[in-house]
């Protein structure tokens, strides 16, 4: 069982081998090359593959595209790109010009006979079809940034965004385009995944219109005698190989609360706090005296899957996060303490004599402190890095006092108890808690959750948030939404509780100040996308439609056939309109809760792009407006 993230990895390391097969002896000695991408390739590769690793597969050179590139002689071009018009046409000046020797040409999605054509025709204009070697369809139109989350776009990801898909004025033609791409990119999931899926979606919205489209395109490929991607499993064994997986198409609107949510736990926080993209955090640097008008040092941090304590807690609450780093601080520091011991005791100090006589027993140890040094740089490396990144969100939780707004949300969310509007008006009212957006996030949340708010006390609530100085033209939109959907009121039991301060940290002289921020713990709970999921894969009927690509044409014989299979155990969620770290999690946490009662799931989220809740806010506020 391989995952997403390891396929598309294969895929493309497959790729800088000229595309042939993966050997041992290529690791030995790579075929030196150039690699050329555009901004698409760029971020398909960038959370993957490191500068190191791509030298480490013989590639000497990366540029973009578009930039301005010396000719190469005699070296291998491997090109990675879109086929958009402009590509090609860059791709043809190339060819013109006699940039390079030998060209491979990877399309990120399959390029259209007509364009082809296009190409081979310039070719031989001029007269460089012989140093065209080979090109490629690569069906890698997505971006892995965990080995179970995937998104489609990341740079000019705009024109796949909820404003895009929900604004009063896209054209038909506009929206068709929208859903080809998530097509194209879902489709790219499945060819990488080696697998056909049984389709679930949403009714009577977007996530509707992409399950047939989807549909519809499997059924032609599967038709297709000469080019079926799924038969053959083009070299790579399907990953699932008796259940197939189950794509679970949901529509953002279902849950629009949680993608405003203030949250706590360490993945969804960088998120929300530090702009966390392509798996790449911005951290400010902590100056103690700002200089006003000078930009703040910040510093980029790479948080991978190689990373032992970001694997093991980007899902965890923050005080449990913070702990963890103390307790890797303290067992480095113990192991530094060590090699100190050692020189002294090596008798850099004291009498030749005795000295000479702990030599012998003293060269082992020496011998295993310093084969252990690069372990303990790279562990110091990491533990700097983390404690940096958790000082920035203490900071950003202390200013912004988002324990307070996290804790009441969730209190609105879980309906466990009822919250009074008074409670939000004195949070909306203290000047001294958040920015006027998390104020604005909290009223959106607590819209969404109540059902009835009487009008007097809406606008109450409206020009408290005024005063706050908050932007509430989203509100004009959210009013509407709520008018004509009935938001499902299905958060039980959340909520959270409050442990004793931080005792461990606040006694041992912690690297962290935690006074004043509430130690919360959250209870498990199910957010919708989740319950929709868990009703999708559990065989009963849910509310979704349901399409299988391989059975006949009927709704009806679908079904009955997949009566007669066991329901699928994996699945792959995807969200059209935008995901969240919030949700990811919370998938993982039900996968997991599954596989304890003896039901053991595979889960792969995926969204059109992954927008923080500030992001999120504005494209509210962007529609709010154009209603007015």
């Amino acid at each position: 069982m391989t995952t997403l993230r390891e396929r598309q990895l294969n895929a493309l390391k497959q790729m800088l081998n000229l595309n042939q097969p993966l050997t041992k002896n290529v690791a030995t000695e790579p075929v030196w090359k150039v690699l050329i991408y555009d901004r698409i390739g760029q971020d398909i590769i960038s959370p993957l593959i490191s500068v190191k690793d791509l030298r480490e597969l013989g590639v000497t050179l990366h540029v973009q595209l578009h930039s301005d590139r010396d000719p190469i002689p005699e070296v291998p071009a491997v090109y990675f790109c879109a086929p958009s018009e402009e590509n090609l046409g860059r791709i043809c000046q190339d060819l013109d010009n006699g940039t390079y020797d030998q060209y491979h040409l990877n399309f990120i999605s399959p390029i259209s006979r007509q364009k082809l054509e296009d190409l081979a025709a310039s070719a031989i204009q001029s007269n460089s079809a012989v140093n065209i070697h080979k090109v490629y369809d690569q069906y890698l139109n997505f971006i892995c940034l965990e080995d179970d989350l995937f998104i489609m776009k990341h740079q000019q990801s705009d024109s796949l965004s909820y404003y895009a898909i929900n604004k009063g004025d896209t054209k038909d033609t506009e929206m068709e385009s929208i859903m080809d791409n998530i097509v194209e990119s879902l489709f790219s999931v499945f060819v990488t995944l080696g697998n056909v899926p049984i389709i679930r979606s949403n009714k009577g919205n977007a996530a509707e219109m992409v399950a047939k489209k989807l549909d519809k395109k499997l059924r032609e490929n599967l038709w297709d005698a000469r080019n079926n991607l799924f038969h053959g499993n083009t070299g790579q064994a399907g990953s699932f190989s008796f259940t197939r997986p189950m794509l679970i198409l949901l529509d953002r609107n279902i849950d629009m609360a949680t993608p405003l949510h203030h949250t706590w736990t360490y993945q969804a926080l960088a998120h929300d706090v530090l702009d966390l993209s392509l798996n790449r955090a911005v951290v400010p640097e902590n100056t103690a005296t700002a200089v006003p008008g000078q930009k703040t040092k910040t510093r980029l941090c790479d948080l991978d899957s190689k990373d032992p304590l970001w694997q093991e807690h980007k899902g965890s609450p923050f005080p449990t996060v913070a702990e963890a780093i103390q307790e890797d601080l303290d067992k480095y520091r113990s192991s530094e303490a060590e090699v100190k011991k050692l020189k002294s005791s090596m008798g850099l100090d004291a009498d030749s004599d005795l000295a000479l006589s702990l030599v012998s027993d003293n060269t082992q140890r020496l011998t295993s402190a310093v084969n252990s040094l690069p372990q303990l740089m790279e562990k110091k490396r990491l533990i700097d890095m983390h404690t940096t990144i958790a000082t920035a969100i203490l900071n950003a939780i202390k200013s912004r006092r988002l324990d307070s707004f996290f804790e009441l949300e969730e209190k609105i969310m879980s309906k466990s108890s009822s919250v009074e509007s008074k409670a939000v008006m004195d949070l909306i009212a203290d000047p001294s808690a958040g920015t006027p957006e998390d104020k604005m996030r909290l009223f959106i949340i607590y819209y969404l959750c109540t059902s009835q708010i009487p009008d007097e006390e809406y606008k109450k609530f409206e020009a408290a948030l005024s005063t706050a100085n908050c932007d509430i033209k989203a509100m004009t939109f959210m009013r509407r939404l709520k008018g004509f959907t009935k938001m499902s009121s299905q958060y039980e039991g959340g909520g959270t509780k409050t442990v004793s301060m931080f005792s461990k940290l606040v006694s041992q002289g912690s690297s962290f100040v935690m006074e004043g921020v509430k130690n919360l713990v959250v209870k498990k709970h199910k957010l919708p996308v989740s319950r929709a999921v868990e009703a999708a894969l559990s065989s009963g009927d849910s509310e979704l439609g349901w399409l299988d690509p391989r059975a006949a044409r009927t709704d009806a014989a679908a079904r009955s056939r997949a009566a007669k299979h066991p329901p699928p155990t994996d699945a792959v969620v995807f969200v059209v309109g935008g995901g969240n770290y919030i949700e990811y999690h919370n998938l993982l946490d039900f996968a997991k809760q599954q596989a304890t009662n003896g039901a053991p799931r595979k889960i792969i989220y995926g969204a059109t792009t992954l927008p923080n809740a500030s992001q999120f806010l504005k494209q509210l506020s962007l529609l709010g407006e154009e209603i007015q």
